[in-house]
């Protein structure tokens, strides 16, 4: 964690910014080991400080590797910092406006994203931390009966979080969705308390140690669900054998929308084809049209096209790839269930 912390302070040096404000919760857990349950502001400078809640300096001076104050009020923490002599403040881009007026009459404040582009790279840490959430969530997957199963998809989605936890997951990654029939069209479809009908599309992951892991499959029935099947898989697949070092992410998306494009459905295809995941289910750089982000070793992240009839049914395949000199799936859960 020391190590991310002397990159910021670098950063902070070459940009001529005296400090650096964090409070979400993430970030904060990045860099000092502590993750907030109330509030936090970690301000990162030459000798780094948590405020932390009261609610939370148990924990907080338990697993901070950086040290902790309890916050006061917002006058005492902006009186200590101008007698350091702070004047350029960073902020991250998502803190709330509420909170930037206490700071913006007391000092000169830009937004940096300094901890994003760190967090883009995976530690082998963080990176056995993904796996062991892939497997945890892959697993939980199989002891599914699905296509024999009775159940509502309220049910489903029940037994898949119930499975992780037992499987050594902390909680689910996100609220994990199984659609199924016509509603498999909606991306983000809420499971409802209907028994499956075909086809069935299930997103789900698990969170282990702090890191999530995010998969989809979509189970096909008809001939002409496994015609779309097809095409989503072919994108799927040659998505991710483009993928390696130096090229830019925007490329691995456009491999993945030509292909669903020539055979005459890129308007069904309505979200980017990955995105990267860590401490949170969406981080970046993703693979879509506008990200030009050149793509690194030890970059983390998912490839899921999807086509969408509406009102008939929807297709998407999802696995999450770590890039190395090429790029590798994490897990072994086969995409044809």
């Amino acid at each position: 964690m020391q190590i991310h912390v002397n990159n910021i302070l670098k950063k902070l040096q070459e940009d001529n910014i005296h400090a650096y404000m964090l409070t979400q919760f993430n970030n904060v857990s990045y860099l000092s080991g502590y993750k907030p349950t109330s509030f936090a502001f970690c301000i990162i400078k030459e000798n780094p400080i948590i405020y932390a809640s009261g609610m939370d300096m148990e924990i907080a001076k338990r697993d901070s590797a950086i040290e902790v104050k309890e916050y006061e009020s917002y006058e005492v923490m902006i009186s200590e910092l101008k007698k350091e002599g702070i004047k350029n403040l960073a902020i991250e881009p998502t803190l709330p406006f509420s909170t930037y007026v206490r700071f913006r009459d007391d000092f000169n404040i830009c937004a940096k994203t300094y901890v994003n582009e760190q967090r883009m790279i995976k530690t082998p840490r963080e990176i056995e931390n993904i796996t062991k959430a892939t497997e945890i969530a892959q697993k939980s997957f199989l002891q599914l009966d699905i296509r024999n199963n009775e159940s509502t998809e309220k049910e489903i989605a029940f037994d898949l979080v119930r499975y992780m936890i037992e499987n050594g997951a902390s909680k689910e990654s996100f609220d994990t969705i199984v659609t199924s029939g016509v509603n498999s069209s909606l991306p983000h479809a809420v499971p409802e308390a209907k028994k499956l009908q075909e086809p069935i599309l299930i997103d789900w992951g698990a969170i282990f140690d702090g890191y999530c892991s995010d998969n989809t499959r979509t189970i096909v029935f008809s001939e002409a669900q496994q015609e779309i099947w097809d095409i989503v898989c072919e994108a799927h697949d040659k998505a991710i054998k483009a993928i390696k070092p130096g090229l830019k992410c925007c490329e691995i998306d456009k491999v993945a929308r030509d292909i669903i494009s020539d055979y005459g459905y890129g308007n069904k295809f309505i979200h980017s084809t990955g995105h990267s995941l860590g401490l949170d289910i969406h981080e970046t750089p993703g693979f879509s049209t506008r990200d030009e982000t050149v793509i690194e070793k030890g970059m983390v992240i998912t490839v899921e096209p999807g086509i969408y009839l509406e009102g008939e049914f929807g297709v998407r395949l999802e696995d999450t790839v770590l890039i190395s000199k090429k790029a590798s799936v994490i897990g072994d859960l086969p995409l044809n269930l």
